[in-house]
Formats: structure tokens, C-alpha cells, sequence
């Protein structure tokens, strides 16, 4: 019976140790995407014809040719 026990106690332990090093890995992750988040918006409020008013949704009409022809 204690052997059985000492194998719960043992098991709880790993799990506990698990859950805390599952919490930070997603806090970091959580972290990570925040700061690419920001990075994005930055980056998109540089792009030309892609800031505040804009929305970004400017398209060529279908029969202007690209600036590469």
C-alpha cells in the first residue's frame, strides 16, 4: 500500500511540473505573439496606400497592365 502511494505522489509530482512548464511555454508563446502582432501593424502602417483611412484594400483595375509590362 505505501509503494502505491509513494507511485501516486511520484506521478502527481511529474504532472505538477508538467502543467507549470506547459503555463510558461504559452505565457512565452502568449508573449511571442503580442510582438509579432505589433510588428505587423508597424510594418503595415509603413506599406504605401496601406495606413489609417486607406484600409489597405486598394486593387488595380482589372484592365491596367502591372508596372513590370
Amino acid at each position: 500500500m505505501e509503494q502505491q502511494i509513494l507511485r501516486l505522489e511520484e506521478k502527481i509530482a511529474y504532472l505538477e511540473r508538467h502543467v507549470l512548464d506547459q503555463d510558461k511555454a504559452m505565457l512565452e508563446l502568449s508573449e511571442r505573439l503580442t510582438r509579432l502582432q505589433q510588428a505587423f501593424v508597424m510594418m503595415r502602417e509603413q506599406l504605401p496606400g496601406a495606413g489609417a483611412g486607406s484600409g489597405g484594400s486598394e486593387e488595380l483595375p482589372a484592365d491596367e497592365r502591372p508596372p513590370h509590362y
